[in-house]
């Protein structure tokens, strides 16, 4: 047994043996798509799909962006292509990743294309907060332009989700996008919870801002990380599911007692050839990405199971 497999193995048992007493059934009702970023080296959909599939996912998470597997302005022609390939390898495409900020033309049109292929949830893009002005005045700017991507969810019957990614953006520390969602409060508009930013963002504290959003959540993002020193500064490094210091008892616990049975897609952030940024020109054997990444997800799956 490598190292890996000693770790992820052991890991899974002790996870296990804490959370137990927590878990009556298991956590059920999550369909688990990968985040498509990960395998925009393979370009073809029905391709794309199938390897999917034969990984074990429930569904994709579908690059809609600039560099993503469907071009925003190619939308209406693209995405049911894409669409179709999923379902014939008999998967889903519950949600989609954009750049979505605010209610323009383009944004409606990937609204519009996205609600009538019958996909229920899309990721937003993220609000950067410039540390030279006013930060609570950026953060009502920011609150005005979610209210007219609201209006676009609302007319075409799809939920947008904003991300609590770390750095200097909105929502990295949850407390400021909370009063937003609660100021809005529309069934057209949420979060998509991050536990690996929460909990690198917010130390310890990631479990109160988990609770306060708790009401909010409409997917949910998994991935790991571990803190590494490098020129005397810890960096941020993300690490195969497990093998990092995301609270994974904690955060599952917390699902269950808050009855949160929605979406979860999974993203890898570790050394896979360039795979994790996105790149076409991998450097590794596909072949090495592939097995990595489903022995993540069978990891996930016992975990809930």
């Amino acid at each position: 047994m490598n190292r890996r497999n000693f770790i992820a193995t052991s890991l899974t048992g002790t996870i296990l043996a804490k959370t137990n007493f927590l878990f009556a059934q298991p956590l059920t009702n999550h369909s688990i798509s990968v985040f498509s970023k990960t395998l925009h080296w393979i370009e073809d959909y029905h391709t794309l799909a199938d390897t999917i599939a034969e990984m074990g996912f429930d569904g994709i998470d579908l690059t809609v962006r600039p560099d993503g597997h469907v071009l925003p302005e190619k939308v209406e022609i693209d995405l049911p292509k894409a669409v179709a390939a999923a379902q014939k390898a008999k998967l889903q495409i519950p949600m989609i990743v954009t750049s979505i900020l605010q209610g323009d033309a383009l944004a409606e049109r990937v609204i519009k294309t996205a609600s009538e292929q019958k996909i229920e949830h899309y990721r937003m893009g993220w609000y950067h907060l410039d540390m030279k002005q006013d930060i609570l005045m950026q953060v009502d700017n920011f609150k005005n332009q979610m209210k007219s991507v609201e209006v676009l969810n609302r007319k075409h019957k799809i939920s947008g989700e904003y991300q609590n990614h770390g750095g200097q953006n909105l929502g990295a520390a949850v407390w400021d996008i909370q009063p937003i969602f609660k100021s809005i409060d529309s069934p057209y508009l949420g979060c998509q919870y991050d536990v690996n930013h929460a909990t690198a963002e917010n130390g310890a504290n990631w479990e109160t801002g988990f609770r306060i959003i708790a009401p909010y959540i409409k997917t949910l993002a998994i991935k790991d990380f571990k803190w590494v020193l490098k020129n005397s500064k810890l960096v941020k490094e993300g690490c195969p599911l497990g093998e990092g210091i995301v609270d994974w008892p904690k955060f599952l616990g917390l699902l269950k007692q808050y009855n949160i049975k929605v979406p979860m897609t999974m993203h890898f952030e570790y050394d896979l050839g360039g795979a994790e940024n996105g790149l076409r020109n991998i450097k590794i054997d596909k072949k090495d990405i592939l097995a990595a990444m489903k022995k993540d997800l069978t990891l996930l799956k016992t975990w809930l199971a």
